[in-house]
């Protein structure tokens, strides 16, 4: 099984794509079903080379941050290998964020450069809201934005299939004559210039102090995790891997597209996950593997029951995101034919992967655990109390893990970073676990008080203090409530400051949450009470709070589901 040769650490993610390219040129590198858009390794190379040349005809540094707000469009992809070619960070914004959301992630990260499409449900979407956020955009000269909020963006560039590029905005195709200027010897010395160990890509999580940290991931971290996960599935130039996960989350960009670039497989992309193109995916382009969440898998089994398609051609892929539940990941083993469909367990900080199920294993270890380490990734069990000892196999702890796939760290925040990482390298994952003899993991619970909804990590603390800009809220508390569709749903209890609940309405409160947060941040429940359970010192007991949920919603059946 012929594979692309390098060496981790000694990479950057430019100098792997022109060794792929002179490697497997002619092999298929991209194939977008619904546009009709393909391209060789030797294709897709020279376009990255183009728009890198773009951006840095816009004058943009290594170490400058590009912000990318789309959902898996070509120009997403062309703009992840193109700034790991000429060295900017690309901070991925996710496609669900309101105003609130996009100012603070273009602040925080210092962006000088947004690249965006018109919206995913309406073409003017994303328009109105980088215009809420940065008035002056209407009034100026592309390129020479001036913002009071946002003092470091200057360009925004617009993607769009023969619209009127906006106001104030670069259109793509103007960006890309900007590059005629930039010759071959000087993207080539750009490159060149580039380190393994420089941040190139930066990542939003939800945060516990109520804002997102930004993760910081370099060249390396994101190429050995994705050479660890190819090798898993045992990935080749022969596979085609449809990818209907967003390239805005590692899941996307790191486990998708970059897994396949280090094994040279193709990409068949899904630009906006519905059921019935992924399907198509599959059986037109012969795809060998598939990513998803477990609410993906459940959709498209669920689409095979209203219409026959061929998945005669697939062998292998990852369902992870969220807790993955048993049956599910039985019925894509006999139904979808995937006979070595794989689960990893990871997050942002880890690049993400820390641990993968393997194409081997027996169908009881690939369907009841996450896996075992990943090739060259340490893992352990730590006792959740003070003494943080390795606690010995069987033992429930939280997992910790170490290797070139840790993070560099949290952008401009020193005590998050330190929190996180431990002096000896050890990344502290939050998660509850028991692994067993064979190094086999099982997550049991968070330690950390987070809710996965559908793959989105939700921090409670987040919605909490957004809900208490809320004039009548006195105190708030957000939880997770199982769900058999999307695994847990956000239910918030709220005090009144005036205790007057009979003018409190679930539609009220949403309504205040609309085009402010996203929309999977959004209560699906609001209850609004008098008090809260509390321990002898006063503390709120959440997991009581959980629990009045699941009763009074009748959730028992969906906290009964099993997961790996």
């Amino acid at each position: 099984m012929q594979l692309p040769m390098f060496e981790v650490g000694k990479i950057t993610i430019g100098e792997l794509l022109d060794k792929v390219s002179e490697q497997f040129g002619d092999s298929h590198a991209v194939r977008y079903y619904e546009k009709s858009i393909y391209h060789t390794y030797a294709e897709f190379n020279a376009i990255c080379n183009q728009v890198a040349k773009g951006l840095m005809a816009l004058g943009i540094e290594p170490g400058e941050k590009v912000a990318i707000w789309a959902n898996n469009v070509p120009e997403w992809l062309y703009c992840q290998f193109a700034t790991g070619k000429m060295g900017a960070v690309l901070v991925t914004v996710n496609t669900n964020y309101k105003s609130f959301e996009l100012e603070y992630l273009l602040k925080q990260s210092d962006a000088t450069t947004l690249v965006m499409i018109g919206g995913v449900r309406d073409d003017q979407e994303y328009i109105d809201v980088i215009n809420e956020v940065c008035p002056e955009l209407l009034l100026c000269e592309p390129g020479k934005l001036t913002s009071e909020k946002l003092p470091l963006l200057k360009n925004v560039i617009f993607v769009g299939d023969g619209e009127t590029t906006p106001a104030g905005m670069l259109s793509w195709q103007a960006m890309l004559d900007h590059g005629s200027d930039i010759s071959d010897e000087a993207l080539a010395k750009r490159q060149k210039s580039l380190a393994p160990d420089d941040v190139i890509n930066m990542q939003y999580t939800s945060g516990t102090t109520g804002f997102p940290k930004g993760v910081m991931l370099t060249h390396t971290n994101i190429i050995g995790n994705a050479k660890s996960l190819g090798e898993c599935m045992r990935l080749s130039a022969k596979d085609n891997l449809c990818i209907p996960v967003p390239f805005f989350h590692c899941f996307g960009c790191v486990l998708g597209t970059l897994t396949c670039v280090v094994c040279a497989a193709c990409m068949s992309p899904v630009i906006q996950f519905k059921p019935d193109v992924v399907m198509e995916t599959i059986e037109q382009e012969r795809c060998t593997a598939v990513h998803g969440v477990p609410t993906m898998f459940i959709a498209e089994l669920e689409e095979m029951e209203k219409k026959s398609y061929d998945t005669s051609s697939l062998r292998t892929g990852i369902m992870a995101g969220s807790p993955c539940p048993i049956e599910v990941m039985k019925k894509v083993v006999d139904k979808m034919g995937a006979s070595e469909m794989t689960i990893v367990y990871g997050q942002t900080e880890a690049s993400p992967g820390i641990t993968q199920t393997r194409t081997d294993d027996s169908l009881e270890l690939r369907v009841s655990t996450v896996g075992r380490a990943l090739p060259n990734v340490e893992v352990k069990i730590v006792d959740i109390g003070e003494s943080a000892i390795t606690l010995p196999p069987g033992q429930q702890g939280e997992l910790c893990t170490r290797g070139y796939h840790v993070m560099k760290g949290y952008y401009k925040m020193v005590d998050e970073t330190k929190n996180a990482i431990d002096a000896d390298g050890w990344l502290h994952t939050g998660d509850l676990a028991v692994m067993d003899e064979n190094g086999y993991c099982k997550i049991t619970g968070r330690s950390k008080d987070m809710i996965i909804r559908g793959g989105e990590n939700i921090y409670p603390r987040e919605i909490e203090e957004f809900l208490y800009t809320h004039p009548e809220v006195r105190d708030v508390q957000v939880v997770g409530v199982p769900s058999e569709k999307y695994g847990e749903e956000v239910v918030a209890y709220i005090q009144l400051k005036n205790g007057n609940r009979a003018e409190a309405t679930q539609e009220k409160f949403r309504n205040f949450c609309d085009k402010k947060i996203a929309f999977h941040k959004i209560p699906r429940y609001f209850f609004f009470v008098d008090e809260y359970p509390t321990t002898a010192s006063g503390k709120i007991q959440k997991y009581k709070l959980r629990d009045q949920a699941i009763e009074a919603l009748q959730r028992q059946q969906a906290a009964a589901v099993l997961t790996a």
